[in-house]
């Protein structure tokens, strides 16, 4: 059985402002990384195209349609204080639920044990109706419904390690018994949610906040102590990874000190209950992640430890 990683040149066409920390550059060095010989094995296929009823999974139909229109045929436009659009944005951002969709589909028929999707712009940041953070469409919201509507997942598990706070995947799935959505992140920090406290309607919201400074140390006991008991005991069918790498020590954004070998680690941990619980299914979609070296090293130990389930 072998990983899938799957990326399209679209992503490099979703244009931000000068100087803005989600830029190009960062699917170019992740690229280049996996073109190293130790990849060689990688199923690698084109993201596809998502229909706007995909996208409806996990966004009402107006909202995914008002950012459709909201794309520009020159220049930029501004969504929020931080959140743009250039002419390629509606592509890539389309590519990326694409690129979502078919991770799950081939995860979860046996085509491939488990799936990486290098994708930009992130995702996790938007909420049902609303874009911010870099973020217009919640791709790991749509590919946890895409498991659940054609593949028959009952239950489905996002563990999200970006530095800052999933409020959009929070927001998403907050009512829903069938979705566990796990988090670390820093605290206090944008968006601002995340705190222990937050817990969803039906206790399936794990949040795990880390403070400013905090390490590998830290990191490995939250995961140890407040979620991989939780993932594990919510016997997921799939297991999907908002895979930000802003955690980094290196990372401009925040204040955390994770190094690449942490984030293998904690592959290797999810992946551990997915073998016990769910076949090995892990879907693992890029998230944050703005330092280019830190983030190169770092999908590098993710993708590795993909590669060796």
């Amino acid at each position: 059985m072998s990983t899938l990683y799957l990326f399209h040149p679209a992503a490099l066409d979703h244009r931000t402002p000068l100087g803005h920390p989600e830029r190009p550059d960062r699917v170019r060095v992740i690229e280049r990384i996996l073109e190293d010989e130790r990849f060689s094995a990688l199923v690698r296929e084109q993201a596809p195209m998502a229909t706007p009823e995909l996208v409806a999974l996990a966004h009402p139909e107006a909202y995914v349609a008002a950012i459709a229109e909201a794309a520009p045929t020159e220049g930029l436009v501004a969504i929020d204080a931080d959140t743009s659009m250039s002419p390629g944005t509606y592509e890539a951002v389309m590519r990326g639920v694409g690129a979502a969709v078919q991770a799950v589909d081939e995860v979860m028929t046996g085509k491939v044990k488990n799936a990486f999707s290098g994708m930009r712009p992130p995702g996790h940041h938007a909420e049902r109706t609303r874009a911010m953070g870099f973020c217009f469409y919640n791709n790991a919201a749509v590919a946890a419904r895409h498991a659940q509507k054609a593949h028959g997942a009952e239950r489905v598990a996002i563990m999200d390690w970006d530095v800052h706070h999933g409020n959009g995947t929070q927001d998403i799935f907050w009512d829903d018994k069938s979705v566990l959505y796990a988090s670390t992140h820093q605290m206090p920090l944008y968006p601002g949610t995340g705190a222990a406290s937050e817990r969803g309607t039906h206790d399936t919201i794990v949040n795990a906040p880390l403070r400013p400074g905090d390490g590998s140390e830290a990191f490995r006991e939250a995961f140890e102590v407040a979620i991989l008991p939780r993932i594990e005991s919510f016997a997921p069918d799939l297991i999907v990874i908002s895979a930000g790498f802003d955690a980094h020590w290196r990372d401009p954004l925040a204040n955390l000190n994770l190094t690449e070998e942490d984030f293998g680690w904690a592959t290797r941990k999810l992946l551990d209950i997915a073998e016990r619980r769910c076949g090995g299914r892990v879907v693992s979609l890029l998230e944050g992640g703005y330092d280019l070296e830190g983030l190169a090293r770092s999908v590098a130990a993710h993708v590795k430890a993909l590669m060796e389930a």
